[in-house]
C-alpha cells in the first residue's frame, strides 16, 4: 500500500478536534483520499440508528442512495434528544461540511451512537487509518471515553494515528521516528506506516536497548528492515538508544525531542497483566505521557 485512500477522523468538538482534523484533511489531500468524520457523542439510545450518514457535496451519491445507507435508517430526527447535544452535532457537521468544501476533500460525516467505540471499530474496519485523539485527563466523562483507543486498536485490525489532547502539530509527518524492537507488532505498524514513510523527508529507525538487558535487536535486523524500506523507495537512518532507569516509552519520547521527530511509528507491545498482558505497559505509558502524534498497529 502506497497511498491512503479512505480516512476516519473521530470529532467531539473539542479544541483538541479541530487539531486532529486539520491533520486529517492535510492528509486526504496529500494522499487524495476520501475522508469521514465521526461525530463520536453518545446521544441516542440504544435502539435508535448507530450510525447516520450524511454525504457531503463533493460526494457523487446522495444522501438517501443505498450505498451510502445500507443498513441504516433516515437521518435521525433530535426533536426528542437533548437540544444542546443535538445542537453540538449539528454544529460539528456543518463545520466539518464546510471544511470539505474549502479544502476540496470528498467525503461525509456521520453521526455514531450507542457504544461509541463500537460505532468506531466498526468504521475503521474498513478504512487505511483512523485518527484519535490522546485521551485529555482534565476531561474524564469525554465523548471519546477513556478505553477507545485501546478497543479501536486491539480489535479492528486496522492501524490508528492518535493525536495529543495539547499541541498544535503544524509539521506532521516530515521527520519521522520509528520504534523498533524486531517483534511482530513493530513489524506490523512499520508496514502500515509505509504510506505516510513515503512522504517523509526523514526516517529514523530507533532500537531502544532497555539498560542492563540484552539488546532488543541486532544490526543484522536493522539492515534488513532498511533495505526493505528502501525497495519502497524511503531512505531510513539506522539508531540506537538506552532506556537506562526509565520506561522505554519515555526513552522514545525523549529520542523523538532530540531530533525534533513530528510523527513515531510504533506497535503496541510490552508486558503486563490482564488487559497490560495483550496491550502492553510500555503503549499504555506511551498514550499517556503522548508529545506528538503517534501511529499504532497490533498484531494478533
Amino acid at each position: 500500500m502506497t497511498a491512503l485512500r479512505d480516512i476516519v477522523v473521530v470529532l467531539d468538538g473539542s479544541a483538541a478536534s479541530e487539531t486532529r482534523l486539520d491533520i486529517a484533511i492535510a492528509l486526504a489531500q496529500q494522499h487524495n483520499a476520501y475522508l469521514t468524520g465521526l461525530s463520536a457523542l453518545d446521544l441516542l439510545t440504544p435502539a435508535r440508528p448507530v450510525v447516520q450518514s450524511r454525504s457531503s457535496p463533493e460526494t457523487d451519491a446522495p444522501p438517501e442512495s443505498a450505498l451510502l445507507n445500507l443498513g441504516v435508517t433516515r437521518p435521525y430526527d433530535y426533536s426528542d434528544a437533548d437540544t444542546q447535544a443535538a445542537e453540538k452535532v449539528e454544529g460539528i457537521e456543518a463545520a466539518f461540511r464546510e471544511r470539505l468544501r474549502l479544502s476540496g476533500v470528498s467525503g461525509e460525516c456521520r453521526v455514531v451512537s450507542g457504544k461509541v467505540s463500537e460505532a468506531v471499530v466498526r468504521q475503521a474496519r474498513h478504512a487505511d487509518l483512523s485518527i484519535l485523539g490522546q485521551v485529555d485527563p482534565n476531561h474524564p466523562l469525554s465523548p471519546a471515553d477513556r478505553q477507545l483507543i485501546e478497543d479501536v486498536l486491539l480489535t479492528s485490525g486496522r492501524p490508528i494515528l492518535v493525536i495529543p489532547y495539547i499541541g498544535r502539530f503544524e509539521r506532521f509527518g516530515t521527520n519521522t521516528l520509528v520504534a523498533w524492537n524486531n517483534s511482530r507488532e513493530a513489524a506490523r505498524a512499520v508496514q502500515d506506516a509505509i504510506p505516510l514513510l513515503a512522504k517523509a523527508t526523514a526516517v529514523t529507525i530507533l532500537a531502544v536497548n532497555p539498560g542492563g538487558r540484552e539488546a532488543a535487536t541486532d544490526d543484522a535486523t536493522l539492515a534488513d528492515l532498511i533495505h526493505h524500506l528502501a525497495r519502497h523507495g524511503i531512505r531510513a537512518t539506522p539508531a540506537r538508544t538506552v532506556a537506562g532507569d526509565i520506561p522505554v516509552s519515555d526513552a522514545l519520547l525523549n529520542y523523538a525531542a532530540d531530533v525534533n521527530a513530528d510523527l513515531l511509528v510504533a506497535g503496541s507491545y510490552g508486558h503486563s497483566r490482564l488487559r497490560e498482558r495483550i496491550f502492553g505497559s510500555t503503549t499504555h505509558e506511551l498514550l499517556q505521557h503522548l508529545t506528538l502524534p503517534v501511529l499504532m498497529s497490533h498484531q494478533v
